[in-house]
């Protein structure tokens, strides 16, 4: 499939990197298939973006089962992904673990790392079938260093660049899964975490029109390589 019409999966594309990712994607001429647990705003991207040549849909990463119904939904509308960018995740309050409350350590836990395995669970085995295809999970500067009150957020990140190097020595030739630090970008989670020092940082779209080529621009020599916008 030429790089104008690939199929493309995001996740979270409600807000932030996901809904700046769905939109230049979409721009680009490649069919997304995108998911958020919003659906009033899930129904503002498909409003935007058109429903012809994509596939939105709310699904909840956490529930297993949700999402390898999404998976079937995905291939029978749009086929076999080409790509598939595990971006949507939460963090934690700003806190000490020890006041951190266990239900919110284990709802992150759930999206973050879990919801990462059913979105693999669910496109892998098409994927690898026909042995071709990239997996991008999004990491962290948080998943290669840590910090101060968001230990379970870092925990999280680490856990992904463990995954997907593990991942990747599963995947057949001709594969990619790649754990990806998107850098600094002022979002609602980073505002979060640095306050109104988060607006000097690039907003999405600005991010977007640098990271979309080169989420595109991988490969099989990408396979389990850490890498960094």
């Amino acid at each position: 499939m030429s790089i104008e019409h690939r199929v493309i999966v995001v996740t979270g594309v409600t807000r932030g990197l996901g809904r700046a990712m769905a939109e230049a994607f979409a721009a680009g001429g490649h069919r997304v298939a995108g998911c958020g647990r919003d659906r009033g705003a899930l129904d503002e991207v498909a409003t935007e973006l058109g429903i012809e040549d994509h596939f939105w849909q709310p699904v909840d990463l956490a529930d297993g089962a949700q999402v390898e119904a999404w998976g079937r939904a995905v291939e029978a509308r749009l086929g076999v992904p080409d790509l598939v960018i595990n971006n949507a995740a939460v963090i934690n309050r700003n806190a000490p673990l020890w006041e951190v409350p266990g239900e919110e350590i284990e709802s992150l836990f759930r999206i973050n790392l879990a919801g990462v395995c059913h979105v693999l669970r669910a496109f892998l085995p098409a994927m690898v079938e026909r042995r071709r295809g990239v997996v991008v999970n999004f990491s962290s500067g948080w998943g290669r260093s840590t910090a101060p009150e968001v230990a379970p957020y870092c925990a999280s990140k680490w856990g992904i660049e463990g995954l997907t190097r593990a991942l990747a020595q599963e995947l057949p030739p001709g594969m990619a899964a790649v754990p990806f630090n998107p850098g600094i970008i002022h979002t609602e989670m980073l505002a979060s975490c640095f306050g109104p020092a988060a607006a000097s940082y690039p907003g999405p779209e600005e991010w977007a029109r640098r990271a979309v080529p080169r989420l595109l621009a991988f490969g099989p020599d990408d396979n389990g390589e850490a890498r960094s916008l």
